[in-house]
């Protein structure tokens, strides 16, 4: 539950080694938030989740807990919810943060591959984020945030498959969100552009570029603002309007 001026007291991130997703609960921890669990495959084995820990407790956790995740093993995301309820209590904030990039030409050559990108990028999200629902409904209270993409709202031959998973995400929660309202709950859907991480390391930056920090502070505004949607850079919600009136000749032809 959120304290008397407002500050988030525990958070859950899935996709615990996401740099956008440590990001932000590093964020919201320097804003006040004490508990903390990080939800990654094989989590506490990992190096990378271990590093993430310490950054949050030097932030001012008091706790951060490690706990396995794996987005293709939906039969198991009711109980990583479960387990964080059980390590932190109330779950003011999940940030829905994992996923895959790949490169296009590789899903192209091997199309088992662009499944399994798929299925961490969108359909791991379906089975967490109803997990997630039942929990936020249950306590009457929570947000779920939602780390979607530019690249969904109108999907580039570049990176179809990645697009089309991000599309998929995107609907999702829009449609989540609709089925929260009035019980407490709700949903944030945040939109980024590129965003220089290791995962994105391959690909050129496209213009309007952010950083995991400035992803996660418009986060933090979005959560103060009570925000449905949020776009990072905002400009890029004006400059997506206008991408979806193009026509798909030109749609086609843009640089991959």
């Amino acid at each position: 539950m959120r304290n008397a001026v407002g500050a988030v007291g525990t958070v859950l991130l899935l996709g615990g080694r996401s740099e956008i997703g440590a990001a932000v609960a590093e964020r919201l921890v320097r804003d006040g938030a004490r508990r903390v669990v990080l939800a990654a495959r094989e989590a506490a084995d990992s190096t990378e989740v271990a590093a993430v820990a310490e950054r949050l407790r030097a932030a001012g956790a008091r706790e951060v807990h490690p706990v396995d995740f794996d987005a293709a093993r939906p039969d198991t995301h009711a109980g990583v919810v479960a387990a964080a309820v059980a390590l932190a209590g109330d779950l003011d904030v999940v940030v829905d943060a994992f996923g895959v990039l790949g490169e296009q030409a590789e899903f192209d050559a091997d199309p088992a591959a662009a499944a399994e990108a798929a299925t961490a990028t969108y359909t791991g999200h379906v089975s967490a984020g109803l997990a997630v629902a039942a929990r936020l409904r249950e306590q009457g209270h929570g947000t779920l945030v939602v780390v979607s993409s530019v690249a969904g709202v109108r999907v580039r031959r570049a990176n179809f498959v990645y697009g089309s998973a991000k599309a998929g995400l995107d609907g999702f929660a829009q449609g989540l969100a609709d089925s929260l309202h009035g019980s407490g709950a709700r949903v944030m859907i945040v939109r980024p552009g590129y965003v220089a991480t290791r995962m994105s390391a391959h690909v050129s930056a496209a213009p309007f570029p952010a950083t995991p920090g400035q992803v996660a502070d418009a986060v933090a505004d979005g959560l103060r603002t009570g925000a449905h949607v949020v776009w990072v850079p905002r400009v890029l919600r004006l400059v997506f309007a206008g991408m979806r009136l193009l026509p798909r000749p030109l749609w086609r032809r843009l640089p991959r």
